[in-house]
């Protein structure tokens, strides 16, 4: 690794796993990284989601969407791996696989795989992807703050940037309520807050929070072992015995709330796949906010209107999925190398052209 250089600084809007990935990737180019984040490290989405490595039903998305999830799916052992041996803080990687019931058009689905690699197997009553990994989200994040820590790059929670000063073409310094940071580089990786912008600085377009609410269950060791997935709703195993349920997806705004009927919807139909959660009472009931982006595509280039600012965020439901290879793919576009993965489906002006539909 580099050794970081102040006079190649880049401040990082966001500490989610989308924005601490690209501050290591970025350290370990040899730069000097700040990030900022409004509120506590990973506590939004990052925190809120299932951890599944794998667009739920990969055959269903765009190919933009499929070349960035599997580049990340393929590099995530040794990038875990990585990221783990400079903490010292375990993730919980496991490569338990998924069971896919009720699955519309499978014929669809093992062409799909055999032209993409991926292993898909009919067993009796459902589908079985058996090389599909999941990570433990929280501990993802505390692994990745660690790292970030530990190659000497610096974090600064509770400290929310307002706007940006400006000189020509460029972004000359980010702004907070109490000071002003010079930076060579600017990253917006702000999540579902990505779509607002900062004063001085356009948002990106068609982001805007999705709500997702989920459930946790704790069973007995052993009694899943697992993800299962039918039309929407999924059950993912830790191993610890808790077991996640979710989700559901909500043009609520910035609404974090939950509510009653949700909870018994879920459970219901998660009982249904899994008996064993018919009797078990929910330890706990959230909800996040997801940075949602037309077809899941998210936006991963430079700023339009300033040559030093770029952006990595709208990875909708797939941010964890995809940390690896959006990290690799933006820091390739700020040191100008000629980047692993076709960027032209992440520009600015491609994601200006995508449309909401009425379908989340």
């Amino acid at each position: 690794m580099d050794k970081p250089s102040p006079t190649r600084a880049v401040i990082v809007v966001g500490a989610g796993v989308s924005g601490l990935s690209t501050a290591l990737a970025l350290l370990q180019r040899g730069r000097a990284v700040t990030v900022l984040e409004r509120g506590e490290v990973g506590r939004e989405s990052s925190w809120a989601g299932g951890g599944i490595l794998s667009p739920l039903l990969p055959w269903n998305y765009d190919e933009a969407v499929s070349a960035l999830a599997l580049r990340a799916m393929a590099a995530y052992p040794r990038w875990v791996a990585e990221v783990e041996a400079a903490s010292g803080r375990e993730t919980e990687y496991w490569r338990c696989g998924m069971r896919v019931f009720d699955a519309d058009a499978p014929e669809q689905a093992f062409a799909w795989c055999s032209t993409h690699g991926l292993v898909l197997q009919r067993q009796d009553a459902h589908l079985w992807l058996p090389e599909i990994a999941q990570v433990r989200n929280p501990r993802l994040v505390a692994a990745l703050r660690a790292a970030v820590l530990q190659a000497g790059g610096t974090i600064r929670e509770h400290c929310a940037a307002t706007g940006v000063l400006t000189h020509g073409e460029r972004v000359a310094a980010v702004q907070t309520e109490t000071e002003s940071l010079p930076a060579e580089h600017v990253v917006l990786a702000a999540g579902a807050w990505s779509g607002l912008g900062l004063a001085g600085l356009a948002p990106p377009p068609n982001i805007r929070p999705i709500r997702g609410q989920m459930l946790l269950f704790k069973l007995a060791l052993g009694a899943l072992d697992a993800i299962l997935y039918r039309r929407g709703l999924y059950i993912i195993p830790r191993r610890d015995g808790h077991i996640l349920v979710g989700s559901t997806l909500e043009d609520a705004w910035f609404d974090k709330s939950t509510d009653a009927a949700t909870r018994q919807r879920l459970h219901a139909e998660a009982a249904e796949l899994l008996p064993a959660l018919a009797g078990a009472a929910p330890v706990q009931h959230w909800a996040g906010l997801r940075p949602g982006a037309p077809a899941n595509i998210p936006v991963i280039d430079r700023h339009p209107d300033f040559g030093n600012v770029y952006v990595n965020t709208g990875h909708y439901r797939y941010g964890v999925t995809m940390a690896p290879a959006a990290a690799e793919l933006l820091a390739d576009l700020i040191d100008g190398r000629p980047p692993a993965l076709d960027p032209a489906p992440y520009r600015w002006q491609a994601a200006f052209a995508r449309r909401w539909t009425e379908t989340l």
